[in-house]
């Protein structure tokens, strides 16, 4: 029964990707090519001047999320947000700037946010007057945004959706750390962080090879920002390889199946790429666990931070645009799923349920006959899913519903606790699923 309920549920999927509106390459192509011809994005290039630098590329962006907002009757609100950075890439200040198109859901303070950063640079980082073509790195993710703006715009949501164009990340990833430190500053609740940074390129020159078939997500285990409390409680519960962006990703990688012709997707289980970052990362250290980085499968160095000359540079011929909007319906499908659920349950605890005792007899003639699973409502929820697994299992392999936005506890008879697994996701009216929340041991519990 399972089985043919969970068919069930990926045909109607399926069939939903294929009647919504899919990324366009043209688009795609043509707004990156836009973005290159201001020659450099470099974080400190021009800002006054009108056809070259950063900050005509910034008024650009803004100006297309502004073109969106008037189709679907002012329904995303654009600004920039701006800080004073210093640090050793920019040791005399450098005004970072990220442009933010916002489009408010009916719980306007839950937060869904996909993002890409504008800037750009050659070989040395310093270099702010060389061309830094920038095509893909970050082109892409920043197009990948607009696209995404695009297609959703015409679609009410409970969450409200961030579109945002970072500055700064070749400088240090500050565009990042402004934009988390403006979700705390604001109270927003972040749902979920979706950073696209190099999602534009198939080929590597270097020897010919091609991965066109999958893109990679990158998501932490042990949250950057959890105090050491809260990561003794996830040591004691086994959830170092179920954290909220671990969860985030698996929803991705779900989501991309439901896609005809789509990508598969390789949640890589690191923050980001083997001893570097990108601009999630402030989310993570800022306490904004469900944050996750997507990247091509196969990276080009050729094409990357690299100065124009033959057979090198990030220059819009070595991009592969057709990819590139399979990526972008990845993202789109995903926000879509988030955006239109209610937030994730939290407080998600576990204990064994046990038979009643004999007759006469103390609790030691209990027997334990399952797992019992608690949590705190979500508001906005019609019901719950239950997912277990065994606990050498990567995926979650089982699942009930239970009905109810208020319900707040379940018990999975013939599921002992130490032996399995346990989460919960939040439903609602519209049959979209929030992100699974693991469920941990309660506080203060004696083992």
């Amino acid at each position: 029964m399972r089985t043919s309920y969970l068919a069930l549920t990926a045909m109607l999927l399926s069939t939903v990707a294929t009647a919504q509106e899919m990324p366009s390459a043209a688009r795609l192509k043509a707004d990156d090519e836009k973005l290159v011809s201001f020659g450099t994005r470099h974080s400190a290039s021009l800002v006054d001047d009108p056809k070259r630098g950063i900050g005509a590329a910034r008024r650009w962006f803004q100006s297309e999320l502004d073109k969106i907002s008037k189709q679907c009757g002012n329904c995303i609100q654009t600004s920039m947000i701006e800080r004073v950075f210093t640090n050793e890439r920019a040791p005399s200040g450098v005004n970072i700037v990220d442009v933010l198109g916002i489009q408010p859901g009916t719980e306007p303070n839950r937060v869904v946010i996909v993002m890409g950063h504008i800037d750009s640079r050659v070989t040395d980082v310093m270099n702010s007057t060389a061309d830094a073509p920038g095509a893909n790195d970050d082109g892409s993710g920043t197009v990948l945004v607009l696209e995404a703006a695009r297609l959703l715009s015409k679609e009410k949501f409970n969450a409200t959706i961030v579109y945002a164009a970072l500055s700064g990340e070749e400088q240090g990833l500050l565009g990042g750390r402004l934009l988390a430190t403006t979700a705390k500053e604001r109270g927003w609740t972040v749902t979920a962080v979706l950073n696209n940074d190099i999602v534009g390129n198939t080929r590597r020159q270097a020897d010919g090879m091609v991965v066109a078939d999958r893109v990679r997500v990158f998501s932490e285990g042990i949250e950057a920002a959890a105090p050491i409390n809260t990561q003794l409680v996830r040591r004691a519960s086994g959830a170092e390889d179920d954290s909220p962006s671990r969860a985030l990703a698996r929803t991705i990688r779900d989501v991309a199946k439901t896609i005809p012709g789509g990508l598969d997707v390789l949640t890589v289980r690191r923050p980001d790429r083997f001893g570097r970052g990108g601009d999630h990362t402030a989310f993570l250290e800022a306490g904004f666990p469900a944050a996750v980085r997507f990247s091509v499968g196969l990276e080009d160095f050729a094409a990357q931070h690299q100065d124009l000359r033959p057979g090198f540079g990030d220059t819009p011929d070595k991009m592969d645009f057709p990819y590139l909007a399979k990526v972008t319906a990845i993202n789109v499908a995903t926000l879509r799923r988030l955006a239109s659920a209610p937030a994730a349950p939290e407080a998600v605890t576990l204990a064994p349920a046990y038979s009643e005792a004999p007759a006469g007899e103390s609790n030691f003639g209990r027997v334990v006959t399952g797992a019992r699973v608690d949590w705190k409502p979500a508001t906005g929820a019609t019901g719950y899913r239950i997912y277990w697994k065994r606990a050498d299992k990567y995926e979650w392999t089982d699942h009930v519903d239970v009905a109810g936005g208020d319900t707040a506890q379940a018990v999975i008879k013939g599921v002992i606790v130490d032996d399995n697994f346990l989460g919960v996701s939040a439903l609602g009216t519209n049959g979209a699923e929030s992100i699974v929340t693991f469920g941990g041991i309660p506080p203060r519990r004696g083992r």
